[in-house]
């Protein structure tokens, strides 16, 4: 048995103050028996990308490690706990920019980092002109309290990221976020809080992980983050779900289960990975003349 910590907190202008909060937090959570601890995406700061061009967020990015990496293994350290530091806008040693997790063991050690696969470029989610694509790869780090994956926000979207997570023995995906809804204008496709959290329902039943998501909350310029950090089991049930408003999402999982419901439903048993080449080809490259009953088929 193991209890996830899902720090649901708002962002503000001032980034040591944000820091100070996320760590008083942390304690918190660890007080109230979490293993394993997860921060939002950018905690650091109030979500820059909704502006195309804001040159000064650029001064904030930070190379790996820095102070920030310090203080959040000490705080792992202090408690023996595994704390997925959200995620944080590194400067990297190839002069690119990347949305990066980090990952701290028990002993505040860090044992690795994740930058961001998938970088939207939507209307109030303009990161593409802050990040570049990460080049990590999907990682899977081994703690005490179960093997993690963590993923990034716009990441929650793609079944191919999660499959590659659990497919390589996650047994936990974790999704740092920085979602919400225009303040403005309704969207027209509906609940998109109850699209992102069925999405990643879904991820985890296809998959057979647990799954935590944390958001921020709060109003930001012209977005409003719901918050609705949640965490389901292995089979989609949610455990725990946050509110709208600052708060410690906690929630215990039961990793015995894993094993027995993935060989139960033999999801991975009967993948046919013959059959699906085409996940790697270019939409782009794809044409009409592929679907069934077509002029050029």
């Amino acid at each position: 048995m193991v209890t996830l910590g899902l720090i649901q907190m708002c962002c503000g202008e001032n980034a040591s103050k944000n820091l100070q909060h996320a760590l008083i937090m942390i304690e918190e959570a660890a007080t109230k028996g979490a293993n394993i601890v997860c921060l939002p995406e950018l905690f650091l700061s109030p979500y820059f990308c909704q502006k195309k061009d804001d040159s000064a967020a650029f001064e904030s990015a930070e190379a790996l490690p820095s102070e920030t990496t310090a203080l959040l293994s000490q705080a792992a350290q202090r408690r023996g706990i595994v704390l997925v530091g959200g995620s944080l806008f590194e400067k990297g040693s190839d002069g690119k920019f990347y949305n990066t997790a980090t990952v701290f063991g028990t002993d505040g050690a860090l044992l690795g980092t994740y930058r961001k696969t998938h970088i939207p470029e939507d209307p109030r989610y303009h990161e593409q002109q802050y990040f570049a694509p990460g080049d990590t790869g999907i990682r899977v780090f081994e703690t005490p309290f179960g093997r993690i994956a963590p993923l990034i926000c716009y990441d929650q979207w793609f079944p191919e990221a999660a499959r590659i997570a659990a497919l390589k023995g996650a047994e936990i995906i974790v999704y740092p976020t920085a979602i919400g809804n225009f303040t403005d204008e309704d969207p027209e496709e509906g609940d998109w809080q109850a699209a992102w959290e069925g999405v990643q329902r879904g991820h985890a039943i296809a998959n057979t992980v647990s799954v935590a998501a944390v958001n921020r909350v709060g109003t930001e310029d012209a977005l409003s983050f719901f918050g609705g950090s949640f965490v389901c089991d292995d089979f989609g049930a949610v455990l725990a779900r946050g509110g709208k408003g600052e708060e410690i999402v906690l929630a215990e999982i039961d990793l015995s289960r894993i094993t027995k419901t993935r060989e139960g439903w033999g999801f991975f048993r009967n993948r046919r990975p013959e059959m699906y080449k085409s996940l790697s080809v270019s939409p782009n490259s794809v044409s009409p003349s592929g679907v069934e009953g077509s002029k050029n088929t």
